[in-house]
């Protein structure tokens, strides 16, 4: 017979009763199936629900079901977490194999952040506005390669492409610059129409949760050959995504008005209660933290990159990703990515007693973030990690 036991998670636990975020997990000889981290434990939701539907690979079909459902699983496990568990249900986070949450569909990446935009003008157009005009207007983005995004952890592989060499002709060789941006994304749960634009006022009909994301980047790829279409190889060889989808239903205490816009967006573009994100991100680089971009700070909400993306009637579906691009402040310790802590790799960093501007093979950087959450607690975002291996 199955024994129950409780689980003690303390009271100022990141990963409590208040957060539970989603991951697809397989415990020790077992299949790959849906649970909530709690504490340093995951718990499996097929079991603990008594569900079949949650022994899935991917949080799509969960993500599907829409608001509603997801409220009352989220209820119903807070409930049944408060009491004794079934022993076959939690499973030692250390103990699991976690992969990819959810099968991306279409990937998107935004500019939203004033402070990461202003910070390349001034490093790319050093003799002109660091906006360019279209800037506060839309949210500027680019649609990624949704088969490059990989699950934390996963080793990332030297890109190799055309470098400019100082006679003006290219090269072809590994990268010289990788980078890193620090971003928030936020992972669609309901699908929409082609052709029918989706209303900020419906942000939280479409969109189950955030996860952290780090987008990198070769900046000497990109270089050469963003000019004009924007950027392709320079980003498209990996995106790592969190293996933990927190729900926004987490993060209601870490919503923050917008810092404004100026000018008032266009009509499809306003919110009757404009928000962000109270969400402090920490970037280690070889285990040294060398920044901690603030989210707060976003110029464009999280509302506002939905509606622009589906603005031409673009639809999206379960399990589709867009992400804010690189979080960035105005101090120099809360620049999300390398070119900018570097200042294009005149002002190096110290690692480890090494000065550094750009990532090297073997490095390591981890991504993590914190937001408020309910009586005072903070709640953790799942980390992003990932190791540079050679070229090949």
């Amino acid at each position: 017979m199955t024994g129950t036991r409780r689980v003690a998670v303390a009271a100022d636990s990141p990963f409590g009763l208040g957060n539970l975020p989603y991951g697809v997990f397989a415990p020790p000889g077992g299949e790959y199936r849906i649970g909530v981290r709690y504490g340093d434990d995951v718990v499996d939701l097929a079991v603990l629900l008594d569900d079949s539907t949650f022994v899935r690979s991917t949080l799509n079909d969960f993500l599907a079901r829409g608001p509603r459902h997801w409220r009352e699983v989220r209820e119903r496990v807070r409930e049944l977490l408060t009491g004794p568990l079934p022993e076959t249900a939690v499973h030692p986070v250390a103990d699991v194999r976690l992969k990819l949450p959810v099968a991306v569909g279409d990937y998107v990446d935004f500019y939203a952040s004033i402070d990461h935009a202003t910070n390349l003008g001034r490093l790319l157009r050093p003799d002109g506005d660091p906006l360019l005009p279209n800037w506060r207007h839309l949210p500027v983005g680019y649609h990624g390669r949704a088969g490059t995004v990989v699950v934390s952890g996963t080793d990332v592989i030297r890109p190799r492409g055309q470098l400019r060499t100082a006679s003006g002709t290219p090269e072809f060789g590994p990268t010289r610059r990788l980078d890193i941006e620090a971003e928030v994304g936020f992972v669609v749960g309901v699908g929409s129409e082609p052709g029918r634009p989706i209303r900020t006022e419906e942000f939280p009909v479409h969109v189950f949760g955030v996860a952290l994301v780090n987008d990198w980047s070769a900046r000497d790829i990109q270089a050469w050959e963003y000019q004009p279409l924007g950027p392709f190889l320079g980003k498209s060889f990996a995106t790592s995504l969190s293996a933990w989808v927190t729900p926004l239903a987490a993060l209601t205490e870490a919503r923050i008005p917008l810092p404004g816009q100026d000018p008032e967006p266009l009509p499809y573009l306003r919110e009757r209660d404009a928000w962000g994100l109270d969400i402090d991100l920490t970037v280690r680089w070889n285990g040294v933290p060398v920044a901690h971009p603030p989210y707060r700070r976003m110029y464009w909400s999280p509302a506002q990159m939905l509606a622009h993306l589906t603005a031409n009637g673009a639809s999206v579906r379960p399990g589709d990703l867009y992400a804010s691009g690189t979080v960035s402040g105005p101090e120099r310790d809360q620049r999300g990515s390398l070119m900018e802590l570097s200042w294009g790799g005149t002002e190096p960093v110290e690692v480890n007693g090494e000065r550094r501007a750009f990532l090297e093979d073997g490095d390591e950087v981890v991504l993590t973030a914190t937001a408020p959450g309910a009586d005072g607690a903070r709640i953790a975002l799942g980390e992003v990690a990932g190791r540079v291996r050679p070229a090949r």
